[in-house]
């Protein structure tokens, strides 16, 4: 291990030709242990519940995650994936210990959020290409009649080019009880970002990543482009049918989206939906394809998620 940290180390220290970084954002649909966590509304996430989660259906959920992230990089694995809906420390250890991805050697960082269900946000890295030097959690204070929300995941790490990278990982308060009534709850994250990035040194290379519940042309988000961020995936589509990463009765619309600050924009070199045709199927109803999920209802299938993974490849 001494000789491992000693190569790493060294590797940070070579100076490089240009670098490519791949980033990866997926909403993992409910990465849920099988064990009841007394603090937590996570009752249906048992064997005994009406979803019977049973850890046969955990660990085929967990290799089918690795097989997410694993298929969107032909070689090698990407350096940073932000992961959204997973539920503690434990279950992060079996996707990187003991899945299909056990072999990529990912590292994470993440959240433990005050979410009535238990759910967090995550960053997995690659300590081979990216170095984080802090991390901190940013807790929202709900508003007025307003469940508690997911934490904001802040890390800052150098890249292997030598570029500090400034990440935010988010996943914004749900539309439950109707889009216009819980706006307010999602511009809570937008105006924390915006004041977390107001602290930053000028020029700052800022990635900010995660399922937001909006779509681009919401409130909350064209704040976020009044501050001078610019969302990269706004026209993210996919090789396979995919126009966005999630889809609604019939209707594609992202709510998943990568912005990043201005001094960023020169280094994006591609954006696209991950829709591997694996990962969709036939949307009998209307037409098309659709992501293959875990459960449509309290039905159970052999699916992956109801979001569709989105990539940003970056070169340095």
């Amino acid at each position: 291990m001494r000789y491992l940290f000693l190569f790493i180390t060294l590797l940070f220290q070579i100076p490089l030709s240009a670098q490519t970084l791949t980033l990866v954002e997926l909403n993992c649909e409910n990465l849920f242990d099988c064990y009841d966590d007394s603090l937590k509304q996570d009752e249906e996430w048992l064997p005994t519940s009406v979803r019977r989660w049973t850890p046969k259906r955990y660990w085929r959920k967990q290799n089918h995650i690795a097989q997410e992230i694993l298929s969107c990089q032909q070689e090698g694995v990407p350096d940073l994936v932000a992961l959204v809906e997973i539920e503690n420390d434990s279950v992060l250890s079996h996707l990187t210990r003991h899945s299909l991805l056990r072999h990529a050697r990912y590292q994470y960082l993440m959240t433990e959020s005050p979410d009535v269900r238990g759910i967090d946000v995550a960053l997995l890295y690659q300590p081979f290409t990216f170095r984080p030097f802090c991390y901190e959690t940013y807790r929202i204070t709900p508003l007025e009649n307003m469940r508690p929300t997911r934490d904001i995941l802040y890390v800052e790490g150098e890249f292997i080019s030598g570029d500090t990278l400034h990440i935010f990982v988010v996943h914004a308060p749900s539309r439950f009880g109707g889009e216009k009534a819980t706006r307010p709850n999602r511009q809570l994250i937008a105006d924390c970002l915006v004041e977390a990035i107001k602290q930053l040194p000028s020029g700052a290379k800022v990635i900010i990543v995660g399922d937001f519940n909006d779509r681009a042309d919401d409130p909350a988000l064209k704040y976020l482009e009044h501050h001078s961020l610019v969302n990269i995936t706004r026209n993210a589509t996919g090789g396979h049918g995919a126009k966005s990463t999630y889809r609604y009765q019939g209707e594609w619309g992202s709510i998943d989206h990568i912005f990043v600050s201005k001094v960023l924009l020169n280094f994006v070199e591609q954006t696209f939906v991950n829709d591997a045709p694996f990962l969709v199927e036939e949307d009998k109803k209307y037409g098309g394809v659709k992501p293959l999920r875990t459960y449509i209802g309290p039905r159970y299938q052999l699916g992956f998620s109801d979001h569709l993974p989105l990539v940003a490849r970056f070169r340095f």
